[in-house]
């Protein structure tokens, strides 16, 4: 197999939210944010302490770190489950954003001609879906997200999942969540809406962990861990084989990795790694080579 087929995940075992942002990335060994406008996608479904959202000090780590890159511009886009400005408001994330000169576009105040109609061909979607034009149209997309599962019929919500929030509800005058929620295909659907935008970046915060339950609440059980990668798959299955280590709920721990709905659709879509064997785990430092080597086994024994 050529490197080229090789997804490589960082990992660092860390309490440290600004030493877990900034040793993943790094660890990367490439510049992604250099002279580019770029647009931050976090998990704010709910404004619920973390693993329920992003965590504050790590999005303020990771703008600090796209700055430190030399990016031309920073912007942070979301839509919440609830309306989005309340979630931010409850959250403090408004004066923190201003602070660092970061651009917030509230997806809720996006006009309807913004939310672009994606047809989906051989997709589960009824009549395709919706996707906020500032995804779709980023420059550089890094993607933020949370270790946890969820009860509501995802199993898992980590980066595929955390693209639910580019999509629009019935607020923004549109069926695509209504549709989500009664689907049988749920995990089907959650896969496809990745297939029309590819992040540069996917930093996932796995201090916190819920092992059962989530998204907003669950039971908790501490990851202390970070990854970064550029492939969503990878990250993902990386992600489950580390619920796997801390002992989860029977959808993670009866199920392969890669048979996992969501990851498994991604897979046919060609969004990332088709098997353990397409992803290499880095540890970013000598404190976290025991701990990415037991997440190494886990994830190749599925």
């Amino acid at each position: 197999m050529s490197d080229s087929k090789i997804s490589h995940v960082t990992l660092v075992n860390t309490e440290d939210r600004k030493l877990g942002v900034e040793s993943s990335i790094r660890a990367l060994k490439f510049n992604l944010a250099k002279n580019q406008d770029v647009l931050i996608k976090p998990n704010f479904n709910t404004a619920d302490l973390c693993p329920g959202s992003t965590h504050n000090d790590t999005l303020v780590a990771l703008v600090e770190e796209v700055w430190k890159m030399g990016a031309r511009s920073v912007s942070l886009g979301e839509r919440s489950y609830s309306e989005n400005r309340s979630v931010m408001e409850q959250k403090g994330i408004i004066p923190l954003m201003e602070k660092l000169d970061v651009k917030i576009i509230d997806f809720d105040g996006l006009d309807e001609t913004d939310w672009v109609k994606v047809d989906a061909e051989n997709s589960h979607w009824q009549d395709g879906f919706r996707v906020a034009r500032p995804i779709l149209e980023s420059e550089c997309l890094v993607c933020t997200c949370c270790l946890k599962t969820h009860q509501y019929g995802g199993v898992i919500t980590m980066s595929l999942k955390n693209s639910v929030g580019v999509v629009p509800t019935s607020r923004h005058g549109y069926n695509c969540m209504t549709e989500l929620h009664s689907s049988p295909h749920q995990r089907k659907l959650i896969a496809e809406i990745n297939a029309p935008f590819k992040p540069a970046l996917i930093v996932l915060d796995g201090i916190d962990a819920f092992v059962d339950g989530g998204p907003a609440t669950g039971e908790r059980a501490r990851g202390n861990v970070f990854l970064a990668s550029t492939d969503r798959v990878a990250i993902d299955a990386v992600g489950v084989a580390i619920l796997k280590s801390l002992g989860s709920n029977d959808q993670i721990m009866n199920t392969n990795i890669f048979d996992q709905e969501q990851i498994a659709r991604a897979v046919e879509l060609g969004l990332g790694a088709s098997s353990p064997s397409e992803i290499e785990l880095i540890s970013a430092n000598e404190q976290s080579k025991e701990y990415c080597d037991r997440i190494v086994e886990i994830l190749n024994n599925g």
